[in-house]
């Protein structure tokens, strides 16, 4: 019988501008859905350094936790860490994030913040489906590499 070595998961860091809405809604549902191929982490690029309540009743609303979650910058030690930056800032990765070995995704999509409950629903169905979308990916991948 083989050796069954951990398979290690992939480190994404999802990013937003103030890490109040879309890299936090990303970062718990990826925990949520994702947490056999996915470490995940957050920042924003000007941190509001708190979580937006509505992006926390849309979360509850789905039965998904955030309690470990807090606001914070990106730092160039979490940029380096990861494997993958989810670039959900508006801005262009390959400009904003510095050259290092990690890949960037740019994810375009509205902000919610300050919009009714709605916008923010919409904003969690999206980054739903994009992560199931990515973390399959990421599965088809981890299945290729294991056969190897």
């Amino acid at each position: 019988m083989g050796n069954n070595p951990k398979k290690r998961k992939t480190r994404v860091l999802f990013v937003c501008i103030g890490n109040a809405c879309r890299s936090q809604l990303a970062e718990a549902l990826a925990k949520h859905m994702a947490f056999d191929v996915i470490e995940s982490s957050s920042g924003g690029l000007s941190p509001l350094g708190s979580i937006a309540p509505l992006v926390e009743k849309v979360l509850e609303e789905r039965g998904v936790p955030c309690e470990d979650q807090h606001s914070k910058a990106v730092s160039a030690a979490a940029c380096k860490n990861a494997d993958i930056i989810v670039n959900m800032s508006g801005a262009r990765g390959d400009r904003v994030f510095p050259k290092g070995r990690a890949a960037i995704e740019d994810w375009a999509m509205d902000d919610p913040y300050g919009l009714p409950v709605e916008a923010y629903r919409e904003a969690c169905d999206e980054i739903e489906a994009r992560l199931a979308e990515f973390a399959a990916r990421l599965r088809t991948t981890a299945s290729a590499n294991q056969a190897r």
